[in-house]
């Protein structure tokens, strides 16, 4: 069966890439229409699908609330542990060492000088830590910013290293290409250089605003030669939005809380994790698998479905059960932070142009263990194409029935619809108080806000969801996937941070 579809895509790359692409938006158009059309001509089966669509959404608003808090649990446990202690019992403790590679692009200097701060204060010998600042050659300060903070965290770490990117014909730009760039630079000066083994060296892509948990790289130090398939892992920490989470609109900041919850309890759910924005990986898998690639924009997942498919499904993510702080998107007015905060989106939902990659991977690739391959496909697949469909399903759908189909509306089960549909809703509605609860334990101290009352009223911002999930979210992810199934191109946009 391998070989058959392996002659397809071989014999027909254009139509069959095309095709793959289309589907997202297929789906999500096919899944948002369908209660339209569907109306008229199955009413009971479309009354039955928002039924079960709205009672899944209740199964995914509890299982939430059970992730983040046991993730939350999980991290507190974590904070209190000594991990460069128990890191330096282990043998070959002295051999390790870290790269970190930061891709930027018009970044402050700012928010480029407090991550490297939080990384010359980690607990774990810094002088065994190696810092890339991956700066693209095409922007005019990039020189400058580079050397300034060269001269101000050099002293600090076994070496920082600045590389600029060029613009290649055949790379996109974007943090990939960058990145990519970067770390054969480190291959480079430190593996070929002889500074370092790459035998017991990790490398993480580091997004220009995190700020690691002081005990980052202990931790990892400790899990990566624990593991005795260290060079087939990943490690993905809980990457939250509480930098400035008082200081952006309330809009944005909803749709930062549901995010950092969602990826602590991320952390637990190991069938469905994906390295994203901020990770690590053994750096011999990351020279093995040939770096990342410089063809597309979303790297985080490409990343590791590649060195999935490259080792025969022998490849792994592990949690780290500590807070990776970052920022969400902030500008200098409330409308352009409003505008950044969409255009993310945008970035982030045209993940969704891998997924023809992954499904070709999937029929293509032999020797792959089925059952996981087909689980972690189904897992971003499902993820990606309900992505625009939720809200047109849980908040619209089971109300505009009566308006189309009146008749089927004095059934049983059409009066009853949207009676049902609403008391599912509000049932779940109570996961949303239970989120606020673990938030307000899962926040740092530092970033809890300095008014009581600002607390006290933060739940009322919920009372935007409808709307801020319809711009925020579901229209930018929506006008991604139809970019895709029209085969046209993204072009990257920097989120502007403050």
């Amino acid at each position: 069966m391998t070989s058959f579809f392996q002659k397809i895509f071989f014999r027909y790359p254009i139509k069959t890439r095309r095709a793959l692409d289309m589907v997202p938006g297929l789906v999500s158009w096919t899944l948002i229409l369908f209660p339209l059309w569907g109306s008229f001509l199955i009413p009971t089966f479309v009354a039955y699908f928002i039924l079960f669509f709205d009672v899944y959404w209740f199964y995914k608003s509890f299982s939430l609330v059970y992730y983040a808090w046991r993730g939350t649990l999980k991290v507190k446990e974590a904070e209190k542990e000594n991990w460069l202690k128990k890191a330096n019992k282990l043998k070959d403790f002295d051999k390790t060492t870290h790269i970190l590679v930061i891709p930027n692009y018009q970044e402050n200097i700012d928010k480029l000088r407090r991550t490297l701060q939080s990384l010359a204060t980690q607990t774990f010998p810094t002088k065994r830590v190696y810092v890339v600042l991956a700066m693209e050659k095409r922007e005019k300060e990039a020189k400058e910013k580079a050397e300034t903070l060269i001269s101000e965290f050099s002293k600090n770490f076994g070496g920082v290293l600045a590389s600029y990117h060029p613009d290649i014909a055949g790379e996109v730009k974007g943090k990939s290409s960058n990145e990519s760039f970067g770390a054969k630079l480190a291959y480079k000066e430190l593996v070929k250089g002889g500074k370092i083994d790459i035998n017991f060296s990790t490398i993480s892509s580091v997004d220009a605003d995190s700020v690691f948990d002081k005990q980052y790289l202990a931790y990892l130090t400790y899990s990566f030669l624990t593991d005795e398939k260290r060079h087939n892992k990943f490690w993905q920490s809980a990457n939250v939005n509480y930098s400035n989470m008082w200081e952006v609109p309330a809009p944005i900041r909803v749709i930062a809380f549901f995010g950092s919850l969602w990826r602590t309890g991320l952390l637990l759910n190991r069938d469905r994790l994906v390295s994203n924005s901020t990770y690590s990986l053994s750096f011999k898998l990351l020279h093995d698998i040939d770096f990342w690639d410089t063809d597309v924009i979303p790297e985080d997942y490409r990343i590791f479905f590649k060195a999935f498919y490259r080792k025969s499904g022998n490849v792994w993510m592990e949690p780290i059960f500590l807070q990776t702080a970052m920022d969400a998107p902030l500008s200098t007015s409330y409308v352009k932070s409003l505008k950044n905060k969409y255009q993310q989106e945008r970035r982030w939902s045209w993940g969704a142009s891998d997924d023809g990659l992954f499904i070709k991977w999937w029929l293509t690739v032999p020797n792959v263990p089925f059952i996981r391959k087909t689980l972690m496909l189904n897992n971003v697949l499902l993820d990606h194409f309900l992505w625009p469909v939720y809200w047109f399903i849980i908040t619209i759908a089971a109300n505009i029935m009566p308006f189309i189909n009146p008749v089927f509306s004095r059934t049983t089960l059409g009066y009853n619809l949207p009676r049902i549909a609403g008391l599912i809703l509000t049932l779940s509605a109570i996961a949303t108080f239970a989120m606020i609860f673990i938030d307000y334990k899962n926040r740092p101290k530092e970033a809890k806000p300095k008014s009581r009352i600002r607390q006290i009223l933060f739940p009322l911002e919920f009372l935007l969801l409808p709307v801020v999930g319809f711009f925020l979210s579901t229209l930018p992810a929506l006008i991604s996937h139809t970019q895709l199934m029209l085969g046209k191109r993204l072009e990257y946009k920097v989120t502007e941070k403050v």
